[in-house]
């Protein structure tokens, strides 16, 4: 990852909020769209093509701490010398999914877990196909490793991502040599 990240730029609202940064983050698998309110993250997400299209190049050093801490850390993750992340983070949803999302952070790092087994862990054995919907709806990928769920017999399944940058964070985590995503994303 390099030193950049590139901040939202609007011409209707030039002066951004001082409780508020958005910013995207170069990663390996693509640019990653990050959004910070009130010291803590709320998001972290594949960037979309339309999203690319508004925002300019900017200096590290002009975000907040926590956006700056995001990017050492992502860094250091996607360098394969980071395990687990210490950025204050906030998850906004429905109960459902506060509980999924909440269990995910239990999943240790390069481990997978099966929907059904997740759905046990919080209590709803039958309720595998609403915690995949709840995986899908994670808003702060990676950090809350979403990435880590697999389908039942073992084959990766269901991520918005697409499944070859799943593929890549798994085996970034279990120290194997990850594919190359190249241009594709």
């Amino acid at each position: 990852m390099n030193n950049v990240m590139r901040e939202h730029s609007s011409e209707k609202n030039s002066v951004a909020q001082p409780h508020s940064s958005t910013a995207l983050l170069d990663s390996p698998v693509g640019p990653l769209f990050a959004r910070v309110e009130a010291g803590e993250l709320i998001e972290l997400s594949f960037s979309r093509r339309n999203q690319r299209e508004h925002w300019t190049e900017r200096p590290g050093g002009d975000h907040p701490p926590v956006m700056r801490a995001l990017q050492m850390q992502m860094g250091e993750y996607f360098a394969g010398q980071r395990r687990a992340f210490d950025i204050p983070i906030r998850l906004i949803g429905p109960t459902f999914h506060l509980r999924v999302w909440n269990a995910l952070l239990e999943i240790p790092y390069g481990t997978t877990m099966a929907y059904g087994e997740l759905a046990s862990r919080i209590g709803d054995s039958d309720a595998a196909r609403a915690v995949g919907a709840a995986n899908g709806a994670n808003p702060i990928i990676i950090i809350v490793p979403c990435h880590r769920v697999i389908g039942a017999n073992g084959k990766l399944v269901g991520f918005g991502g697409g499944l070859g940058r799943k593929r890549f964070l798994l085996d970034l985590e279990c120290g194997r040599p990850a594919l190359d995503l190249g241009p594709r994303l």
